[in-house]
């Protein structure tokens, strides 16, 4: 059955790997795997978890997701997009429940890929994305100013408002050692130079030699192993999270946000990577490959994974060109995860909050708000509101909201344009071949010409359109060549207009039904009603069957 196939790119590739093909990989494969290694921390510790969950998660989930995608290049892993949403599980249901919705989401995952919903997400409206994408960003940034300046905060609140207000208070607390140290760092990795970043990156450099400088002059400042105890060697054994049956239903949102986040961000980081390397991913294998790597995390102690843009873009730039790259990126980190853990306590937690600080900037889709003038009102009217409702409330609303309001708005949008107007031989617009240009029209014959889509938002307009034309006709010509589809509303008026002219002995014509209107009108049973006879393939046999109704 072909929606039980599992079918990863993987296997396409390795027929006719050769010898330079795996250099390449191996060289971008490394690549990755240190360019990875900061970000995995740092988002494992912005989202309130220990350090080495993320190195986990980049370990595991990158080679599932590379081994198993539907991406040649796919980089998967631990990304800031979820930072917000695991520690808010987190916060608000318990590290237990936290690994039980990140499994749940991993077979949600699953279902969408083998239901074939992987193209679904493309329907989602662009100011949505962008406007959540700039919401996470915001939150990201937010969640990093405690570490960065080195406030001194027990507890950060999890609403917004109320941490910027709890932030704003501690500014006076601020630690001078670890602002500068963070500034430092951050200024590093944006003014590193670009030609030197395929040999190694800035936010890699900003990490060993933050390291460094800690060790030598000893700044008091926080580090992993003075928060965390360090991060264990290898991997840790598999664990099943406990869960009551009774407390699965009320994580089953968090579960849907999770798989909904990861899901769009990893086939938006698919689509990027096409683009790279021009080439086409399938979409279905990527969600069901995340919705593997999201039942195994966390099994080992990982958080939600998903592709990650950055570190696909790093990959293609480096060489990648096959799911042995990301492999390799996976094979990399668990390498350092066994040889340098001990190493990793020595890192100052103000360089992670630079490196994120820099993540949130490159997620943020800035250069938006200065176009909003220039957008339609609508669209912008979307991405303000699924903005301000990731920031203040959570994604899950915001995306719900986004996408109802856009489905709104573009139903208007559709509605607007769609048009049912009277035409004669002097206001018909239409090319030669369909004019009424020279062509008989009795008085008793009135028609009506319908542009658009016939659905619900536009169907009263057919009721209001035979009233505006002030005649009552003999016969009714509804000319339907540029109507493409029709729903049950429209229907419905079809069938009322019907019903309206039969108690009057009056008749109905239509012209030129399109494939879509036509079956439904078949399958409600109305055509028959109609008579077959008065559906006719043009408007010159729409007029000739006028012609014979009232001579009858």
């Amino acid at each position: 059955m072909r929606f039980l196939t599992f079918r990863p790119r993987l296997v396409e590739c390795l027929r006719g790997y050769n010898r330079g093909q795996f250099g390449a990989d191996l060289t971008a494969g490394i690549t990755v795997g240190i360019v990875a290694l900061p970000l995995a921390m740092a988002f494992a510790i912005a989202s309130g978890v220990a350090p080495e969950a993320g190195i986990i998660t980049a370990v595991i989930a990158g080679f599932i997701i590379s081994a198993f995608g539907g991406s040649r290049v796919q980089i998967g892993g631990p990304t800031g997009a979820f930072i917000v949403i695991v520690y808010g599980i987190l916060t608000e249901y318990g590290a237990s429940n936290l690994a039980v919705c990140t499994i749940m989401a991993g077979f949600i995952l699953l279902i969408m890929g083998f239901a074939g919903l992987g193209q679904a997400i493309k329907y989602i409206p662009y100011p949505v994305t962008v406007g959540f994408t700039s919401g996470i960003a915001v939150l990201i940034l937010s969640t990093q100013i405690k570490d960065f300046l080195g406030l001194d905060l027990d507890k950060v609140p999890s609403a917004f408002l109320d941490k910027c207000a709890a932030l704003g208070g501690s500014l006076g607390t601020t630690h001078l050692p670890t602002a500068l140290l963070a500034i430092s760092a951050l200024l590093l990795i944006i003014f590193w130079p670009k030609k030197w970043m395929r040999v190694v990156p800035g936010s890699v450099v900003a990490l060993v030699l933050g390291t460094v400088v800690v060790a030598v002059f000893k700044l008091p400042v926080e580090t992993i192993g003075t928060r965390f105890g360090g991060i264990p060697e290898g991997l840790p054994p598999l664990h099943v999270p406990e869960f009551s049956f009774s407390e699965l239903g009320r994580l089953i949102q968090p579960a849907t946000t999770i798989a909904l986040l990861a899901a769009i961000e990893s086939l938006l980081s698919a689509v990027v990577a096409d683009g790279m390397i021009d080439d086409r991913h399938d979409s279905n294998q990527e969600l069901k490959a995340q919705g593997l790597a999201n039942i195994f995390c966390p099994l080992f102690g990982g958080i939600a994974a998903t592709g990650a843009i950055a570190r696909t873009a790093t990959n293609v730039k480096s060489g990648g060109r096959t799911p042995v790259a990301g492999m390799i990126h996976a094979v990399t980190l668990l390498v350092i995860l066994l040889a340098a853990a001990p190493l990793a306590k020595s890192v100052p937690l103000a360089v992670l909050a630079a490196v994120l600080v820099k993540v949130a900037y490159n997620m943020g889709e800035w250069h938006h708000f200065k176009r909003l003038f220039k957008w339609p009102r609508s669209d912008a009217a979307v991405f303000l509101t699924t903005f301000a409702l990731t920031v203040l409330f959570d994604l899950t609303l915001a995306v719900e909201v986004g996408m109802i309001l856009a489905a709104i708005l573009f139903i208007k949008r559709v509605a607007d344009t769609s048009q049912i107007t009277p035409v004669d031989a002097s206001t018909d617009t239409e090319g030669p071949q369909h004019s009424l240009l020279g062509k008989d029209i009795p008085d008793e014959v009135q028609v009506f010409r319908i542009l658009g889509p016939f659905f619900f938002g536009v169907a009263d307009r057919l009721e209001t359109a035979l009233k505006r034309a002030q005649r009552e006709p003999k016969v009714v010509i509804l000319r339907m060549r540029k109507v493409t589809a029709m729903d049950a509303t429209g229907l419905n008026a079809l069938e009322n207009l019907y019903e309206k002219l039969r108690k009057k002995n009056r008749q109905l014509v239509i012209s030129a039904l399109q494939p879509q209107p036509h079956k439904a009108l078949k399958k409600s049973g109305l055509l028959a009603r109609i008579g077959a006879e008065n559906i006719c393939p043009d408007i010159d046999a729409a007029l000739a069957r006028a012609h014979t109704l009232l001579s009858e």
